[in-house]
């Protein structure tokens, strides 16, 4: 599944530059996470970096977009050949 930054965030700065895949930039009001790049950190750490920093806490999975562990892997896979 990918994540998502809800309305508590406070704009803190500190998830951005962690995301490995570039998947979060400022939004309007708040944070957001471009539910095609996220790979919830698959390919890259254990846990999903942006929620180990977040200090309120407001990064939950998006249940708009569940994703198993397997396509997590295989949208890595495919970022890295674009990068490339």
């Amino acid at each position: 599944m990918a994540l998502k930054i809800i309305d508590t965030c406070i704009n803190c700065d500190v998830c951005e530059p962690v995301c490995p895949n570039k998947a979060i930039s400022l939004g309007e009001e708040f944070y957001q996470i471009d539910p095609d790049l996220c790979t919830e950190c698959v390919g890259h750490f254990e846990e999903p970096q942006c929620v180990e920093v977040c200090p309120v806490e407001c990064i939950p999975h998006d249940p708009e977009h569940p994703e198993t562990h397997e396509q997590l892997q295989l949208k890595y896979a495919a970022l890295m050949r674009k990068a490339d």
